[in-house]
């Protein structure tokens, strides 16, 4: 059986870099033999209800690629496993991209949440804006190679 992994990048190009998530797509796009059979990278930028509808296909895992806001220094990047108890609850808004909502609505749309990871950037501007800033930029790779890594050991068979 394959199993099936949805690379979810998610941000607005138009705001420096929270399009740090569409770049990471990008990438891994470009390079799909780097990937497991079975994985499916999508640049949503902010169309949370097309995430949304493709989560409803059934992934056994999701990763979120996004610009997250923390502690540290731009470009500084964290993985995250998120699960339904870490969610709350969010307003659903089908013309945006608010991550923590558009996941915690699976299930009324009849769904559920797969295995769900974010690996995040922190940002050094959000302001309006086209083009990731340097430290951003530097980390797309890093951020690519953490996916293909993830990607793999999410195919490593379970041992009981």
């Amino acid at each position: 059986m394959t199993r099936r992994v949805l690379v979810a990048g998610i941000g607005n190009l138009l705001l420096r870099d929270d399009g740090f998530g569409p770049e990471v797509a990008r990438r891994l796009a470009q390079q799909p033999s780097t990937l497991p059979e079975g994985v499916r990278v999508v640049d949503y930028g902010i169309r949370g209800m097309h995430l949304a509808y493709d989560l409803l296909d059934g992934y056994d895992a999701l990763v979120i690629v996004d610009a997250l806001p923390g502690e540290g220094a731009p470009g500084d990047l964290t993985m995250l496993e998120v699960g339904e108890n870490d969610l709350g609850s969010g307003m659903f808004d089908p013309h945006g991209m608010d991550p923590v909502a558009v996941l915690a609505s699976l299930d009324q749309l009849g769904g559920r949440l797969p295995r769900t990871y974010v690996v995040g950037c922190l940002p050094a501007d959000v302001g309006e804006g086209i083009g990731l800033s340097e430290p951003v930029t530097a980390a797309v790779p890093q951020a690519v190679e953490a996916v293909q890594v993830l990607t793999r050991r999410l195919w490593r068979p379970t041992t009981c």
